[in-house]
């Protein structure tokens, strides 16, 4: 039965590609370069196990019941803390919402400063759940050419001299999704005076941050504030358990209550038996520990790849070498289509996600994202021989047709 009641925000929505992409994925002898997968292998199983345990004997009765929309106060004071150590910020747990994973930030935030036709910018291309999130905001998105630094800053502000309704700016400073870039410390230092300049809100979005290879921390966008327009969105699931859904929002206490009231009306709170395990973790064990073993095998998973790409890839193809993160991006030659690649590649067991989805705006189809993290050394070989076939098969097929004449 065809329903018409719907509001009008259902038309400007659509599934996510790469969830699409996963189901396909799900067969054990597909490799995919598809999701953005923490190794399921580096989890703390046992650790959480017994954190389990105790938190119901020592807690169950407060672990089972409702509780503040903020969230568990022992756990935003650690985040708090640790934000403070590590980014440079000067954070309470009265700065820190507990949030359902980082993505229901993107999705707060959007609902807080976006009415239908306001502006948001963003690298491009960007986050494709960030995409998503805000796109049920009616927003109209003006995407800023990216390089290997971060934002053309000189182009953002020609673009926002011209520009009404500017509202909101989202970037991931640190090895984007898609990209893995990272931006240096001038452009950071100029996207704050430009925000500060335009009044202009700036999410900084970070789930990747901890995980570094090489090369030392650059100061957050937040540390640089100092207007309280960052709102930083961390989470806990790439470098600990994604399934726990534990994300956050920090940001300046004019902000906060102003999420909270909308946190309430969404799902009331974050689970309450998850941020307690959370904290009880945290308090029992080292988790930087556990994000030093994560960072050793990423890096060798990453360096693998990269070596099979230099090996397998056409000369025309480019690619980025990211410093830490989960991702490369390829670019084709502009003749070629990412999406007709992967129906190719999908015949040969192997995945990757088209890079036109990660364009608000579209275009862009002879571009692809790639994820190290989820596959042994020896399948991420296989997985990229197997590219680099179909890759030459399809250019072949592409040059030998009338129609490329």
């Amino acid at each position: 039965m065809a329903f018409s009641r719907f509001a009008k925000r259902m038309d400007q929505l659509k599934a996510s590609e790469i969830r699409e992409i996963l189901k396909l994925t799900e067969r054990p002898e597909v490799i995919s370069f598809a999701g953005g997968l923490p190794d399921p292998e580096l989890f703390p199983i046992r650790e959480l196990q017994l954190i389990a345990v105790k938190v119901l004997e020592e807690h169950g009765k407060e672990a089972l019941q409702y509780a503040t929309t903020e969230g568990y106060r022992p756990l935003r004071d650690k985040i708090a803390l640790r934000m403070n150590r590590t980014l440079g910020t000067a954070w309470t747990a009265d700065n820190i919402l507990i949030t359902s994973g980082s993505q229901q930030g993107i999705d707060l935030a959007g609902k807080a400063f976006l009415d239908e036709g306001d502006v948001i910018f963003c690298e491009s291309p960007s986050y494709l759940g960030a995409i998503q999130a805000f796109r049920a905001y009616g927003p109209e998105f003006v995407e800023v050419p990216t390089d290997h630094e971060g934002m053309d800053i000189v182009q953002l502000r020609e673009l926002l001299q011209t520009t009404q309704r500017a509202k909101l700016i989202y970037v991931i400073p640190d090895f984007q999704n898609p990209t893995g870039r990272s931006w240096t410390l001038a452009r950071r230092q100029e996207l704050i005076k430009l925000a500060n300049e335009f009044d202009l809100v700036i999410i900084e979005d970070n789930p990747y941050g901890e995980l570094r290879f090489e090369g030392e921390p650059i100061p957050s966008l937040q540390s640089l504030d100092t207007e309280g327009r960052v709102l930083h969105l961390g989470t806990f699931s790439k470098t600990f358990c994604p399934g726990l859904r534990m994300g956050w929002t920090a940001a300046d206490s004019a902000i906060i209550p102003k999420l909270v009231l909308l946190k309430q009306g969404a799902d009331l709170q974050a689970s309450t038996i998850s941020q307690r395990q959370l904290d009880a973790y945290l308090e029992t064990y080292d988790l930087g520990e556990q994000i030093v073993k994560i960072v050793e095998v990423y890096r060798k998973r990453r360096d693998t790849m990269m070596e099979a790409l230099r090996r397998e890839m056409p000369a025309d193809v480019r690619f980025n070498i990211p410093s830490g993160g989960l991702f490369t991006w390829l670019e084709l030659a502009p003749e070629l289509n990412a999406r007709d690649l992967l129906v190719r590649c999908l015949d040969h067991n192997v995945a990757f996600v088209p890079g036109g989805s990660f364009y608000p705006n579209g275009g862009h189809e002879n571009t692809l994202r790639l994820n190290y993290s989820n596959m042994t050394e020896e399948r991420i070989i296989e997985g990229i021989a197997r590219l680099g076939k179909v890759l030459r098969e399809y250019t072949a097929e592409l040059q030998a047709s009338p129609l490329s004449i």
